[in-house]
């Protein structure tokens, strides 16, 4: 790992540790967590390496191997706002950490990312792994929940991204050979095993070549929209309701939707439409894996895509592009944006003996219609996995 090779140079020594968080994808449950719905998700085998050493003076250091900006600060003066660099998400995860635990020990470390930033929650599995690492040095022992809200808070709180618990759940409870299928109104889940009649399969990631930030895309936005739908719809049908803030599309019954749609504004309904038909994927996508048809898991992942672009509006033209290319190629299952769809890359599920020519050909199309992202655009095949070992 060069995350080890960086270490050594830096401290010319061996680093103490090695925590590991992988990175996530969700086929299906797209854009609702935020709204308490329902989520399939995996970790796959890619993710983000810290290497690390105690620091007995309580100073944290960190290097990336992706960004050439080193972060340093002291466990008991974390910066109350964010800086707004890369190393926000560590600011962010030490002070979630220190709230509830007293931080004596610092540490130095090297982060490297296994593949680009972008569609894969890159900065979920930096927080983990690096939630893990700083808790390791002062003897914290951190249970899944514990993590997995603290990292959500440290986005939410200090970096200033709005997400749900999609990313987190995935990174830290999935278990490999299983999909994970979480309730977020409740906490709820089940690691469902794969059915040993399934068909074989394996990931692949088609990067687009733009990196992204959530927290300059429209994602807060969508989010808005979604909770103004939710609010109209209450309000239509009566219901009570409470702040703006608090309201989610959870609250809204099936039926009360289908009453009230046709008041919605076009852009609050089509936020609505892909909340209720993408809750209702993700049920569907639970019971055809624990079925083991994966050619029906593959048309909802395809259906949940084209909702993605059609009724949730996310997708810069070059991802719409990928997601019409894979829905053309011979051994692709299903596939879809990966993540929240503002560029970083597309997820597929694949046949394995066909993964060389589906790489190729999406390569090929993908290139040919944006030659300028040539040596920007790549692709990786991976496995399902573990999540963290905290």
């Amino acid at each position: 790992m060069k995350c080890i090779e960086v270490y050594n140079q830096f401290y010319h020594k061996d680093p103490e540790g090695i925590a590991f968080c992988p990175y996530r994808i969700s086929p299906l449950g797209a854009h609702i967590d935020h709204q308490y719905g329902k989520i399939n998700g995996f970790a796959i085998d890619k993710g983000i390496h810290i290497a690390y050493s105690a620091k007995m003076n309580g100073v944290i250091e960190v290097q990336s191997v992706d960004f050439p900006k080193r972060a340093q600060f002291h466990v008991m003066s974390i910066p109350d706002e964010k800086v707004g660099d890369w190393a926000d998400h560590l600011r962010g995860a030490a002070k979630e950490l220190s709230e509830k635990y007293p931080l004596r020990m610092g540490l130095s470390a090297v982060i490297e990312g296994s593949l680009p930033i972008g569609g894969l929650s890159s900065s979920a599995a930096v927080i983990i792994a690096f939630l893990s690492a700083l808790a390791k040095v002062n003897n914290i022992s951190l249970d899944q929940w514990e993590a997995i809200m603290m990292a959500k808070a440290a986005e939410n709180k200090y970096v200033g991204v709005n997400c749900g618990k999609l990313d987190q759940s995935c990174e830290v409870l999935c278990k490999k050979n299983h999909l994970l299928y979480l309730d977020c109104a409740d906490d709820s889940y089940e690691l469902i095993q794969t059915n040993e009649n399934m068909k074989p399969f394996k990931i692949a990631i088609f990067f687009s070549g733009l990196e992204r930030s959530l927290a300059n895309s429209d994602y807060n936005l969508r989010q808005d929209e979604c909770k103004a739908a939710a609010y109209s719809l209450l309000s239509y049908a009566g219901l009570p309701y409470g702040k703006f803030a608090d309201t989610r599309l959870r609250d809204v019954p099936r039926e009360v939707f289908d009453t009230y749609k046709d008041r919605l504004p076009e852009k609050f309904y089509k936020r609505a439409e892909h909340f209720f038909t993408e809750i209702e994927r993700a049920e569907a996508g639970a019971k055809a894996w624990k079925n083991g048809n994966l050619d029906e898991y593959g048309n909802l992942v395809f259906a949940s895509g084209k909702s993605s672009v059609v009724n949730y509006e996310c997708g810069c033209p070059e991802l719409i592009s990928l997601y019409d290319i894979m829905t053309g190629t011979d051994g692709i299952y299903g596939g879809r944006f990966s993540g929240a769809g503002f560029k970083g890359c597309c997820m597929a599920i694949i046949e394995p003996d066909k993964a060389e020519e589906i790489t190729r050909h999406v390569g090929e199309l993908y290139l040919k219609e944006y030659p300028n992202l040539e040596g920007k655009y790549s692709s990786y095949i991976c496995n399902i996995s573990d999540g963290v070992n905290l």
